[in-house]
């Protein structure tokens, strides 16, 4: 007879349903009655880091008016108001999952929702655009704390067998995070001042709080080890030189300048310097020899592939739809949610098609459907039927749920549970990387090619005017404004321009998606391995049952 807390390992012939019957179960009764209401404590944890970037990007033209309705930011300003929350948190996902792994990931989570929640409040009231970004700053802090740790938990709260349909629906809410951003920024900034944006995360965080503290157990690596100190300096160093070189390139659409280079050069040193000081460490953060399997290391290559082609290319859509086309931002999250349904729809239902088809061609169909509709925006033109976008948002969203959903099984379940933590952190942080890289290059492709074919028509401008003009559509737009009539003819122009741009950058969004469709064709498994050691029922992991 077992307590109500113990461990399921002894009790009964086993369940394909993960019952409480299955033998070699390591998570205790009380855990495992209440696990899908965790996961949906931790899905409200995942939202709201989540759901703050998507609606800022709303809020950015309210921010950058003068007083009393913004706080009259730049554009270099508002940049690095986004910017700063990515650099932080890029920076320290990897930590945060080390520090989970350690001293339990509730009181990480916990503790990244505190500081979220705190940086969000000051967000709001924010004076100047400075206060702003180093609130933002803060932010970013709290939510590499908080996003490794909720995946973390969920895979210390589900069988093994039960781990991918609960990371598939994991995977659907961060679609449905990306959707509904938008348009609930829309709906608050057309009732409320702009720092609601930052200030309805506030209760939300509260209420997460509450329920992680009645709800979600504790877990963490039973034998940790030494605090690797050095290895932890020389990952936020090399992290945070390398994502600042990818934002600075982006922003100054050159990556060949000194500065850029030098960065993101030093970044990759420092990063190499960590790998080797991890091979001969004997008390690591991270066991490097785990990218030594070629499935866990084309698994990581695949996400950060898609990342990096999918925000890029989601950064242009914006500009297609509000500059191109006129829609208000409102409108804009509308269009969206056609690529949040298909990933509510399909990643809980992934592990599905991975049972009958297996991982390798589940993942690399993902892929090659991906592939397929970011070449589709060559379709689009200034006055093409928005139905088509919604049917090419709709698949995108298909291929992203049938790609995020068996990648992250595998990476999760590659290493071993007690690594839960590490394994988040280094997927999330291949992601932030990934996407970070995306819209700076990408975004530098769009820049470039939108520069190149809007040249010839801003010729007869004064020189002065004609370089503000050529630096994006917004500005090229702002200028036929003040034209008045004699500006009608640079509109057109300005619109025909940013189509080939997106088409061309579209295109090369498609070869990176092919690119990672061979990757994960040559090197995923048919079907998923055997779990490893740690996870499988011995050196049981520390979970705890209680609150």
């Amino acid at each position: 007879m077992t307590t109500p807390d113990a461990p399921r390992d002894s009790q009964g012939p086993q369940d394909s349903q993960g019952s409480p019957d299955s033998p070699g179960s390591r998570v205790p009764e009380s855990v495992h009655r209440r696990r899908w209401v965790i996961l949906g404590v931790l899905m409200l944890s995942l939202l709201i880091v989540v759901l703050d970037n998507s609606i800022l990007n709303v809020a950015i033209k309210t921010i950058s008016t003068p007083e009393p309705i913004g706080i009259g930011a730049s554009q270099s300003e508002l940049e690095w108001a986004i910017n700063a929350y990515t650099l932080v948190f890029a920076g320290l996902l990897f930590t945060a999952g080390l520090l989970g792994d350690r001293i339990g990931r509730k009181k990480v989570l916990i503790g990244g929702l505190v500081v979220f929640g705190l940086g969000s409040a000051l967000a709001a009231e924010s004076g100047t655009p400075v206060q702003l970004i180093a609130f933002r700053a803060v932010m970013g802090l709290g939510a590499a704390f908080v996003m490794p740790a909720t995946l973390a938990v969920l895979m210390n709260v589900f069988e093994r067998d039960e781990q991918p349909k609960a990371i598939g629906i994991w995977a659907g809410g961060v679609g449905l995070a990306i959707a509904i951003g938008p348009i609930t920024g829309g709906l608050l900034l057309d009732h409320f001042w702009w720092g609601s944006v930052f200030l309805v995360n506030v209760p939300i965080v509260i209420i997460a709080i509450v329920l992680m503290l009645a709800l979600v157990p504790d877990s963490r690596d039973p034998k940790p080890g030494r605090v690797d100190l050095v290895g932890v300096v020389l990952s936020v160093v090399g992290l945070v030189l390398l994502v600042y070189g990818i934002i600075k390139g982006g922003d100054e659409g050159d990556f060949t300048s000194p500065q850029v280079l030098a960065t993101i050069a030093g970044g990759l040193v420092v990063l190499v310097a960590f790998v080797l000081y991890e091979k001969r460490s004997d008390h690591p953060s991270f066991d490097i020899n785990y990218f030594k399997d070629k499935v866990f290391s084309a698994a990581m290559a695949g996400i950060a592939l898609v990342f990096f082609a999918m925000m890029g290319v989601t950064f242009f859509a914006s500009f297609y739809i509000q500059s191109v086309r006129g829609y208000s931002p409102l409108q804009t999250g509308a269009f969206l949610l056609p690529l949040a349904a298909a990933q509510l729809i399909f990643a809980p239902r992934a592990r599905l098609v991975v049972d009958r088809l297996g991982v390798r061609v589940t993942t690399t169909g993902g892929l090659v459907l991906l592939a397929a509709m970011l070449a589709a925006f060559t379709l689009l033109d200034e006055d093409s039927p928005m139905w088509i976008m919604e049917v090419i948002f709709f698949f995108m969203g298909t291929g992203m749920a049938h790609v995020m959903t068996p990648t992250s099984v595998v990476i999760m379940q590659s290493l071993p549970r007690e690594k839960a933590g590490s394994a988040s952190a280094l997927s999330n942080t291949f992601r932030q990387v990934g996407g970070a890289l995306g819209i700076a290059v990408l975004g530098s492709v769009l820049s470039t090619a939108y520069k190149n074919g809007i040249e010839d028509q801003l010729l007869p401008l004064p020189a002065g005017l004609r370089d503000a003009a050529g630096a994006s559509i917004e500005a090229t737009l702002g200028v036929a404004e003040k034209l008045g009539p004699r500006g009608e003819a640079l509109v057109g122009a300005a619109n025909e321009s940013f189509v080939n741009a997106m088409h061309i950058t579209a295109l090369c969004g498609a070869g990176v998606a092919v690119l990672s469709a061979v990757l994960t064709g040559m090197f995923l498994p048919r079907k998923p391995k055997d779990p490893p050691a740690g996870q499988s029922g011995e050196q049981p992991e520390k979970v705890g049952a209680g609150h």
